[in-house]
């Protein structure tokens, strides 16, 4: 396992071990232990596996009293992944990082508590995992709109209109103090 820093504090990319054969492969794609002594010391509580179809954009998600830290896995296909600094006391507030996850390029992207998330399928498909350390709660569910200014996030579209969940399309752009 590498671990690769960001310009962003405490958010990581991990690029996992993968041990091929003729029969196929193996990955461990998570062990508490190995991430530990990797400096990742969340204990996750819950696991999400989306498939999406392409285009579809999903995010960007946050909550508001209970955050959560994510590791974000693509299973099978393609996503444009994005993390957005949402500490007001950090020297990154409201920069963004993204990053090409695939089933087939063996990283992930670990995104601490304080980051609006979001993916972009780039592919047919995609199965994407991503384990959370907190529950999910609908009633502090919170998001910014995928276009908003403030960010300038510059989603692979290919001149195509994101494919979005109707709880995604009313979600607001930033509200700046």
């Amino acid at each position: 396992m590498i671990i690769y820093k960001t310009f962003i504090k405490d958010l990581l990319v991990v690029e996992i071990d993968t041990y091929k054969d003729s029969r196929g492969f193996f990955q461990e794609q998570y062990s508490f232990n190995k991430y530990k002594k990797n400096k990742i010391k969340k204990k996750f509580v819950q696991d999400n596996l989306t498939f999406s179809k392409q285009n579809v954009l999903r995010g960007l998600h946050f909550q508001i009293n209970k955050p959560q830290a994510k590791l974000v896995s693509v299973i099978e296909g393609e996503i444009f992944d994005v993390a957005v600094d949402i500490r007001p006391k950090s020297k990154t507030y409201l920069k963004y990082f993204s990053i090409n996850l695939s089933g087939s390029n063996n990283k992930q992207l670990f995104t601490p508590e304080g980051f609006a998330h979001g993916f972009y399928v780039t592919s047919e498909y995609a199965f994407v995992n991503y384990k959370c350390s907190d529950f999910y709660d609908s009633n502090d569910f919170s998001g910014i709109i995928w276009n908003d200014k403030a960010l300038s996030i510059k989603w692979p579209l290919q001149n195509k209109k994101p494919i979005l969940s109707s709880k995604d399309k009313k979600l607001e752009r930033l509200v700046l103090h």
